[in-house]
Order: C-alpha cells, then sequence, then structure tokens
C-alpha cells in the first residue's frame, strides 16, 4: 500500500512540475514561485476547514521542525541557479544522486528520530543499478559547470530533508496540517526573493498573470505532494522512497511528453529503466527471503506439533 503511495506520489510531482513550468513560462520565475505558494496555502487550509481539522500549527517543539517550507524555497532557488550552466538531465541526476546519499544516510544512523535501517544486500543492487544509470543521465556539461553541479547534488539532498523534516512535524500537528506550514513557512521567503528580484530588474515592471486555471493547479498539487510524503516517509525506508519516486516523475515525464507531442529525453528513459530493474530485482530478493522465512516458520511449527 505505501510503495503505491509512494509511487503515486512520484506521479503527482510530474503533473505538478509541468504545470508549474507552464506557469513560469506564462509570467516569471520568481512570480511563478509566490503564486504556487499562495495557492498552495489556500488550498491546504480549505481542505483543513473542509476536514475539521484543528489547526494548532505553531506549538510544536524543537522548532527546527519548521524548517521544512524553507528547505522547500531552497530547492527550488537551487534548480534556478543550476539551470542553464549545466541541462536539464545532468540537475535531474545529481538531484537524484544527492537524494539517495543523504537518503542512505539517514536509514543507516536513523536521524531525526527515524527508524534505523542498515542497509541490505537488496539495496546495493538497487544502488549500484541507480548509479550507473545517473552516470548515463550525465553528459559533458558537467564538465563545466562544477558549481552547478555541486548546487544539484545539493539540492536533491534538501529534497529528502524537507520531507523528513516535514514527517517528524506531521507526527504532532497531522499530515494535512503540515503541508499548509510548510507552504506558509515559505511563502514569506519566496516573497523575499521577489521582492529582490524586482529591485535588481529581473522582474519585469509589468506582470499579467494568465487566465488558464490549469496552470494554478500546480500549488494545489503541491500539497497533495507533501500530504502524502508524510504518510509514506515513516512506513517506507527512504532509499527506497527516493527510487520509487523517482521511477514514477521519470515515467510519468515521459508519458506527459507524449502527450503534449514534445520529445521524450533518451537518457532520462534508459536511467529510469535501469533503476527500474534494480527495484525489481530488489523485490524478487526481498520476496524470495520472505518465502524462506515463512518455510522455516512453518517447519519449526510442524515440528513442535509433532
Amino acid at each position: 500500500m505505501y510503495s503505491m503511495l509512494t509511487l503515486l506520489t512520484g506521479f503527482i510531482l510530474a503533473i505538478m512540475i509541468t504545470l508549474n513550468g507552464q506557469l513560469t513560462q506564462y509570467t516569471n520565475l520568481y512570480i511563478a514561485i509566490v503564486v504556487i505558494h499562495v495557492v498552495g496555502v489556500l488550498f491546504a487550509y480549505l481542505l483543513c476547514k473542509l476536514k475539521r481539522i484543528p489547526l494548532h500549527l505553531f506549538g510544536t517543539k524543537p522548532k527546527w521542525l519548521y524548517l521544512g517550507g524553507s528547505i522547500g524555497a531552497f530547492t527550488t532557488i537551487a534548480n534556478n541557479v543550476a539551470f542553464g550552466q549545466i541541462s536539464m538531465t545532468s540537475i535531474i541526476a545529481l538531484g537524484l544522486l544527492g537524494q539517495l546519499v543523504i537518503s542512505l544516510i539517514i536509514d543507516s544512523f536513523g536521524l531525526f528520530q527515524m527508524e534505523k535501517r542498515p542497509l541490505k544486500k537488496s539495496n546495493v543492487v538497487v544502488l549500484a543499478f541507480s548509479l550507473i544509470g545517473i552516470f548515463m543521465m550525465l553528459d559533458n556539461s558537467v564538465l563545466v559547470g562544477m558549481v552547478a553541479v555541486f548546487i544539484s547534488i545539493a539540492s536533491g539532498i534538501a529534497v529528502v530533508l524537507n520531507r523528513t523534516i516535514n514527517a517528524r512535524l506531521a507526527e504532532d500537528i497531522g499530515d494535512l496540517p503540515c503541508s499548509l506550514v510548510n507552504h506558509l513557512v515559505g511563502l514569506p521567503i519566496t516573497i523575499l526573493i521577489a521582492v529582490i528580484a524586482f529591485q535588481l530588474r529581473i522582474i519585469p515592471s509589468q506582470i499579467v498573470l494568465p487566465s488558464n486555471p490549469i496552470v494554478y493547479v500546480g500549488g494545489a498539487l503541491g500539497v497533495l505532494v507533501v500530504f502524502l510524503s508524510n504518510i509514506t516517509v515513516m512506513k517506507v525506508p527512504a532509499f527506497k522512497l527516493t527510487v520509487l519516486v523517482f521511477i514514477s516523475q521519470i515515467f510519468t515525464g515521459v508519458c506527459i511528453d507524449l502527450v503534449l507531442g514534445l520529445s521524450v529525453n533518451n537518457t532520462s528513459f534508459v536511467g529510469g529503466i535501469l533503476i527500474a530493474c534494480g527495484i525489481l530485482l530488489e523485490l524478487v530478493y526481498s520476496k524470495n527471503q520472505l518465502d524462506k522465512e515463512t518455510k522455516k516458520i512453518l517447519q519449526s511449527n510442524q515440528e513442535i506439533v509433532e
């Protein structure tokens, strides 16, 4: 069940990125970020009211649990800085690398009071396939944009930290209220960034918001992504969650490109297939191990009965 919710998260995430990208094309990146957070705040608040969830949002300690929204804002900024210096495919691959590294560290040491899950043999198989897939997705742009390389890796690390911290906060205030807090915390940061960008004349003096309501849905989908992540992070190992979300996101992205009549990035597709193969082998291995353990238990029970 939780693995399916994780795949659903990647599916929604791919659609969200597409819609947010369209909003950015209509307006400006910095304006779009603000609009996305405003829509997210309003949508999350409306859902909380409809479900009659009490909103006791900011009484939780320690206060670092409220950093999720600011980390999420950093992720958007980091991707923007890297964009144009290295290819988008490389940004995706390096972001995944950062996610895998921090996920393994969180699982191995049980950071942020998460369950400690040491690295297993099956994880090594997935990691090997993932690294090969990442290597295939990289191109020559990474050789000349080393700053962007480190920023992209840091962005991937931030993604995992964001969802992990949010999940810890959600334990205290609830999954949906946590999504509201995530957007509330990020909103003033994005407004400040937009104001600075305006002062630097990065934002044009006249901004016309698009009339197409569909492009605003990305902010609402962001609420659902945080909500689903809050549910799955505590149930699925960080490493496995990272890989499953990535696979779902990549293949959904390919489908979206085909529907929109855009060219499909072959390296991303092949890299996703390799990582999916690693996950498939891990599932087969885990099932065989479970079958062996179940067989041993049944044999032991039979011997006791006899």
